[in-house]
């Protein structure tokens, strides 16, 4: 486990100018929250944090994001809040260990809506700071090399499984390369362990048959390269086993077939020596055709640029190079991690190559802000993940790149969305071809648009992005909603009319509270739909259409123990519970006390005898919460047979226009209820908030009546007071 010491020397090692306080302060408080909490294999659980901001040391990342790494499981595992990290360490350090908090606190239907509501929470705080990826990448890798210590095998593979499918891929669209290898290989080995042991086994005896093999390869690429006057690295590395495990699945060939499973790379000056390099291996070794990818002028979507080649090289041994300047090797290594080295140190230029990564990122924003279930975010994420590239053309030249096996249909949505919701063809190098058809590098497209053209269902069976299926998934929706809306319009407009009302929008708001809608579209929809009876949308705008059979009677309480000396209105109102406490001589209620059958009271001994009533969230209480003596329990005692109204007072802010308090009167005294009386305490320009005095049967009936008041676009808000 890093020391405290040793953790700052690292940070100040590449840049001198952090806060060498701000790091102490976390490492302290991390260490004081966490406590004598344990990780599975006995270690202190602050070891993991301290081990995620090392490695964050490793990309050279700033202050700010080493003390995230610190803190990162304070606010999830210990008793620290955000508000206490605000306090200590700033807002910008707050908002970022929230983004990687995950929401284990909250209850999820399943494994998978929780995984998938977690990384949609994930997305949004990595698009607001890009170091919460980072940190997060860091967290998961530690806990992918400390796996092997949880003791349940099913939980160790759900972990691996999650990782390859989602982390994995994320570092290598952050251009984090080595990251993603490391965490591919970790997953491989929970996943696959007798695969990944073979695996290994035959390239040690590879390794032993042909010694020295890198070495040797290394320096004649080294020379050929140098002769020519360039200053020049090359490095050479056997792939890790999920490469190569992966290329021998996708090949179908076995590890003997398999000859490239050696990489190699040229480092060199400036884009002007990689390809002069390029050419001096050109001319020496024999290159394999179809194999040479020139990412230099057409980079990839994370900002990755190289040239790729694969030669017959020495040895005749097949080999492939990657050539590359110093900057692009740093942003092929630590891929956005090395943007915020640059940008410490001021070097705008060279941070500005991450414009594409970022450009990516805010695509999965546009996704998640289109809507769907969490998992459908998920899945389309997952889709914007995998970098197996085309590169494509529109005719105007514009660059666009899209995953392996994309169509059209892909093509004309990352365009523009519009674009592809009215395409109806294609044109690919000048030819008509169908909207299916598969893309290849190079291709120039064409897309042919209808305004009358809508997307089809069918179409989500043949993209390949998950920008293009989630925008056809949400176009079907809404025309599914619009058929079934307009259905249900018509249904409402026959029941309306047999009792000679109209259904209009207007008339309509009053069920939105009732029934539980936002809007009165998506009212309509539900009825169409068959998920909701015409005669229920019916009943909750004109109540008084239905029987209220019962309405009252569910919440009286009647009590024959007791006996009420006052009454209010000629009815019988409360009964005490306790018979002892029968000697009471009145029974008052306390002044402003607007209750109606239904809310809890309490009964407060007053010192001539009688006894004064209060709700039970009064804060008139407070005084007596020392003498419980003087507290009596009463119950309502309403007559059936004798129903009567009783005044609740409710806070309504109405907007400002002509017709507003008609339509609030209206539907009161459609609901059964009476306005007794009205205040205006506030008007502007825009509303004004009123008091009223609505009489009523009871607290249910004064809840549906607000229900439905909250349901009027006029209404800003209506509650109780």
């Amino acid at each position: 486990m890093l020391r405290q010491y040793e953790l700052v020397d690292r940070v100040l090692a590449y840049s001198p100018e952090a806060d060498e306080a701000l790091i102490n302060r976390a490492y302290v408080y991390g260490t004081k929250m966490h406590g004598m909490q344990k990780r599975a294999n006995g270690d202190p659980y602050f070891s993991h944090p301290i081990e995620v901001a090392g490695i964050l040391t490793e990309l050279k990342l700033d202050a700010a994001t080493i003390v995230t790494g610190l803190l990162h499981d304070t606010i999830e595992d210990t008793e620290a809040t955000y508000e206490e990290i605000e306090q200590l360490f700033g807002e910008k350090i707050a908002n970022m260990v929230d983004g990687v908090t995950k929401l284990s606190r909250l209850e999820w239907d399943n494994e998978q809506s929780k995984q998938a509501e977690n990384f949609r929470k994930f997305i949004l705080a990595m698009s607001n700071d890009i170091r919460v990826l980072l940190v997060k990448l860091a967290d998961r890798l530690h806990n992918m090399r400390t796996l092997h210590f949880i003791k349940k095998e099913e939980k160790r593979q759900r972990i691996a499984q999650e990782t390859l499918d989602i982390y994995a891929p994320l570092a290598g669209r952050m251009g984090m390369h080595e990251v993603r290898e490391e965490l591919e290989d970790l997953s491989f080995e929970q996943l696959h362990s007798e695969a990944r042991a073979t695996l290994l086994e035959r390239l040690s005896e590879l390794r032993a048959e042909s010694s020295n093999v890198i070495e040797n390869i290394a320096y004649d690429l080294r020379q050929v390269v140098a002769a020519d006057g360039l200053n020049v690295e090359v490095y050479g590395r056997e792939k890790k086993p999920f490469s190569i495990w992966r290329k021998m699945q996708r090949r179908s060939v076995s590890l003997e077939q398999l000859s490239d499973i050696y990489g190699f790379r040229v480092i060199v000056d400036d884009d002007a020596a990689a390809y002069a390099a390029l050419g001096m291996l050109h001319r020496n070794w024999r290159s394999v055709p179809g194999r040479f990818k020139d990412y230099i002028s057409t980079p990839k979507n994370n900002g990755y640029r190289s040239l790729h080649t694969t030669i017959i090289g020495p040895e005749r041994k097949r080999v492939e190079v990657q050539i590359r300047t110093r900057i692009m090797h740093e942003v092929a290594e630590y891929g956005v991690a090395a943007h915020w080295f640059y940008k410490e140190n001021n070097d705008v230029q060279t941070s500005d190559e991450f414009g594409n990564t970022f450009r990516w990122l805010s695509q999965l924003v546009e996704l998640l802000e289109h809507g769907g279930t969490p998992e459908e975010f998920l899945e389309h994420t997952k889709l914007q993940l995998f970098t197996d590239q085309v590169f494509c053309f529109t005719p105007k030249g514009r660059l666009i790149s899209l995953p392996r096996g994309a169509t059209s249909i892909d093509f004309a949505y990352a365009v523009h969305t519009d674009i592809g919701d009215h395409c109806v063809g294609s044109k690919i190098n000048g030819q008509h071809m169908p909207l299916r058809s598969e893309l290849k590098n190079g291709d120039e497209v064409d897309i042919i648009t209808s305004e009358a053209q809508q997307p089809l269902a069918a179409w989500d069976g043949i993209v390949a992005t998950g920008k293009a299926r989630s925008a056809i998934r949400r176009a079907v929706r809404h025309a599914q909603q619009e058929e079934f809306a307009r259905v249900g319009k018509q249904m409402l407009k026959s029941l309306f009319e047999q009792f000679k009302k109209r259904a209009g929008p207007k008339v309509l708001e009053r069920a939105l509270g009732p029934l539980h809608h936002k809007t009165v579209e998506e009212l309509l929809a539900d009825v169409g739909q068959g998920n909701l009876a015409p005669h229920d949308v019916l009943g909750a705008v004109f109540p008084k259409l239905v029987t209220h059979a019962g309405s009252g009677d569910d919440v009286s309480a009647r009590n024959q123990s007791g006996h009420v000396t006052v009454n209010k209105g000629g009815h019988a109102l409360v009964a005490l519970v306790n018979k002892a406490q029968m000697a009471a001589q009145s029974i008052e209620f306390s002044e402003n006390l607007f209750a109606v059958p239904g809310d809890r009271l309490v009964g407060i001994v007053q010192p001539g005898g009688g006894v004064m009533l209060y709700a039970i969230e009064s804060t008139e209480l407070e005084k007596f919460s020392d003498d419980s003596a003087r507290w009596i329990d009463v119950v309502w005692d309403i007559a059936p047979d004798a129903p009567s109204l009783f005044a609740g007072r409710v806070q309504v802010t109405l907007a400002n226009q002509m017709g507003a308090l008609g339509a609030i009167a209206s539907l009161v005294a459609d609901y059964e209820g009476n306005i007794g009386n009205m205040t205006m305490h506030q008007r502007d320009a825009d509303f004004y908030d009123l008091q009223i005095e609505i009489d009523v049967r009871d607290s249910k009936h004064l809840n549906r009546i607000l229900s439905a008041l909250n349901g009027l676009s006029l209404v800003n808000q209506a509650y109780r007071i």
